[in-house]
C-alpha cells in the first residue's frame, strides 16, 4: 500500500540552483542518484507534492563556515544579508521552478483546488516558497511581485536577523527565547501575508518573533519543519507553551527529518533510529491533536537517518507509524491531508 504524502519543507530548488552542472532541469525531470529529491524517486515514493521553498544562501565566502559551524554552534547567527544578493538567489530558484513547471515536471498551485486537481492529474503539487524573506523590501514591491508570481508561503526568518525580524541560531540545549521580536516591517508583513493569503512559516524564527506572529496575525500558527524541544533541546524545536499556541490557533507542524532536530544529543549522525521520529510524532499528537501533525523533511537542506536516506525512505516512516498502532486514516491525515487542512485555511 503507498500512501501519498505532501512534505512543508524542502531545499531542492537550492541544490539545483547552486550544483556546477547546466542541465538543471534534466538532473531533477530524469534523476540523478544524489540529493534526496528528484522526479522519478519522489514519483516511485507517493510524493503528491510539497513546499519547495527558496532559501537566499550567505555569500559563497559564508558557505563554509556555515558546513563547519564553529560560531554558530556556539548560538552567533550568521551575518545578514543584502537584499540585492538574496534577490539574486531567490528569483534564480524561483525561474527553475517555473521552468520545471513548463517542462511539465511540476505544477505550482496557488489554492488547495489547484493542488487538488495537480494531484488528481498526477502532477507534483508544489507551493511557491521563501525561507527567509531578505528577498523582499520593507516597501513590500517585491512582495507585490512574488505574490503576484504565485508566492504562497513565507518563512519570515532562517537562522539570522533580517530587516523583519530575528532567527535563532542552531544552539543545543539552550531555548528558542534569544533576540528581539519582529520589526514595524516584520509586522506590516504578517498583516499583508494574512490579508493576501499567505502562509507564515514560524520555523527558524525566534520565540518573540513568534509572539508577534500569534498576537498580530488572524490565520493558524504553523512550523513546516520542526520538532519538539521537550525530546530534543535544540533552539530550531519547539516548546510546550509554542506547541500549545499552534493547537489554540488549529495550526500544524512539520515533522523535521533532520537528525540533529531529532536526537536528544543534538548530533547530526545518519545513525539515527527511525522510532526516533515516531517518538517526535507520538509528542506532536499529543500536544497538537490529530489534526495538527504533517510531514516537513528538510531534504536537501539538512543530513537525514541512514534508514530513511531520501525522499524513497518516507514510506518507511508511514509504514512505522502504522506498526507503532496509528489508524491508516491518521497516518493519511499527517501524511497529506493535515497539510491541505491547514493550507485551505489560510491559502485558500
Amino acid at each position: 500500500m503507498t500512501i501519498p504524502f505532501f512534505d512543508g519543507h524542502n531545499d531542492t530548488l537550492l541544490r539545483l540552483f547552486d550544483h556546477a552542472r547546466t542541465d538543471k532541469l534534466d538532473m531533477f525531470i530524469n534523476g540523478v542518484q544524489e540529493g534526496h529529491i528528484d522526479l522519478p524517486r519522489a514519483q516511485s515514493a507517493g510524493m503528491a507534492g510539497g513546499f519547495f521553498a527558496m532559501f537566499p544562501p550567505p555569500l559563497k565566502a559564508h558557505i563554509a563556515q556555515i558546513a563547519a559551524a564553529p560560531d554558530y554552534a556556539k548560538g552567533e547567527l550568521p551575518p545578514q544579508l543584502d537584499l540585492a544578493d538574496a534577490q539574486q538567489s531567490t528569483f534564480g530558484m524561483a525561474a527553475l521552478l517555473f521552468q520545471l513547471e513548463r517542462a511539465g515536471a511540476l505544477k505550482v498551485c496557488r489554492t488547495v483546488a489547484e493542488l487538488r486537481a495537480a494531484m488528481a492529474q498526477g502532477k507534483l503539487a508544489t507551493i511557491f516558497h521563501i525561507e527567509g524573506a531578505e528577498a523582499l523590501d520593507t516597501n513590500f514591491r517585491a512582495f507585490e511581485v512574488l505574490h503576484g508570481a504565485g508566492l504562497r508561503s513565507i518563512g519570515i526568518t532562517w537562522s539570522r536577523a533580517n530587516a523583519f525580524g530575528t532567527g535563532v541560531p542552531f544552539r543545543h540545549n539552550a531555548d528558542p527565547d534569544i533576540g528581539p521580536g519582529l520589526s514595524d516591517a516584520g509586522k506590516e508583513l504578517v498583516r499583508l501575508c494574512d490579508q493576501r493569503g499567505v502562509l507564515i512559516d514560524l520555523s527558524h524564527l525566534n520565540a518573540a518573533g513568534f509572539r508577534d506572529v500569534s498576537a498580530i496575525s488572524t490565520k493558524p500558527l504553523v512550523a513546516t519543519h520542526s520538532n519538539v524541544h521537550a525530546i530534543c533541546p535544540c533552539t530550531r524545536n519547539l516548546t510546550d507553551w509554542q506547541l500549545a499556541a499552534i493547537r489554540e490557533s488549529g495550526g500544524v507542524v512539520g515533522l523535521n527529518f533532520a537528525t540533529g532536530f531529532l536526537r536528544p544529543d543534538g548530533r547530526f549522525l545518519q545513525d539515527t533510529p527511525i522510532d526516533l521520529m515516531v517518538r517526535h510524532v507520538d509528542a506532536l499528537v499529543e500536544a497538537l491533536g490529530e489534526d495538527g501533525v504533517a510531514l516537513g523533511s528538510d531534504f536537501d537542506g539538512a543530513m537525514m537517518p541512514a534508514e530513511i536516506g531520501d525522499i524513497t525512505g518516507v514510506p518507511k516512516l508511514l509504514q512505522a507509524l502504522l506498526d507503532k498502532g496509528y489508524g491508516e486514516k491518521l497516518v493519511r491525515k499527517i501524511a497529506l491531508d493535515n497539510w491541505l487542512g491547514v493550507l485551505k485555511r489560510t491559502i485558500g
